[in-house]
């Protein structure tokens, strides 16, 4: 028994031990990194939103009489001044579409001036705007593509932020920066997704990971056989001396 633990646990560490150190490396900064910091809540701040029913001057009648089929229809803040946000359900694609609550002006699509003065409203931080761009397909991994069409907005930081800003709503679709660039590569390694599929491929994690409990478990025998076993035959080798001192 000794003797195959040996071979199975040499072999065994041999082919897992790389990936024992990428779940070391990465497990440990997906621990000491806090989690909010990852998802950028300080990025952006929590402004208080109020209401204020006086300057609905345009009516939700005005709006149905205007946009019959409006769906999901939301009054909100669009920096200083209420808006109204609701969807017109189409063959093609769903219609977003924002209106002042005071004029019933269309708001949507926000072009470039007004993108950034909400990028400049959202951002926590006192850095300027270091480049602006309208996202209309092919967005980058760190955003999801249903949020399209959207204004990435980055900030002239060392964690290089971006905020994403959705060009329909003028809402906040998305906060991200160096660090949680690098919490998402950590978390593929991880997981052991190394392709570009969507989903993790679970077969390959769970055979590592069986074989990696075949390590742990012949590491195991390993020591009995190293420490208890090889301090018990001590002991009786001691006992014998003692009671045979002539025997060499």
């Amino acid at each position: 028994m000794h003797k195959t633990a040996r071979i199975i646990h040499k072999w065994l560490m041999l082919l897992l031990g790389l990936q024992f150190v990428v779940w070391s490396v990465t497990g440990a900064y997906m621990v000491f990194v806090h989690i909010d910091y990852i998802h950028g809540d300080s990025l952006i701040t929590d402004p208080e939103i109020k209401i204020k029913p006086n300057k609905l001057q345009y009516t939700l009648a005005q709006l149905l009489q205007t946009y019959p089929n409006a769906e999901h229809i939301s009054v909100g803040k669009l920096m200083d001044q209420e808006v109204y946000r609701f969807t017109i359900p189409a063959q093609a694609a769903t219609q977003h579409i924002m209106l002042s609550a005071q004029t019933g002006d269309r708001l949507a699509p926000l072009n470039q001036t007004m993108a950034m003065a909400l990028a400049q409203y959202y951002y926590a931080g006192t850095e300027p705007i270091a480049e602006i761009s309208l996202l209309t397909d092919n967005p980058p991994f760190e955003l999801s593509a249903r949020h399209l069409p959207a204004w990435r907005i980055n900030f002239e930081h060392f964690a290089a932020p971006s905020i994403y800003i959705s060009a329909n709503s003028g809402l906040v679709v998305g906060k991200r920066h160096t660090f949680w660039r690098l919490f998402d590569w950590m978390f593929r390694f991880h997981v052991m997704d190394y392709g570009d599929a969507e989903e993790v491929d679970n077969q390959l994690l769970f055979w590592v990971a069986f074989l990696a409990v075949l390590a742990t478990i012949s590491g195991l025998v390993l020591t009995y056989f190293r420490v208890f076993r090889h301090r018990r035959n001590k002991q009786k080798s001691m006992l014998s001396s003692r009671k045979h001192p002539g025997v060499a």
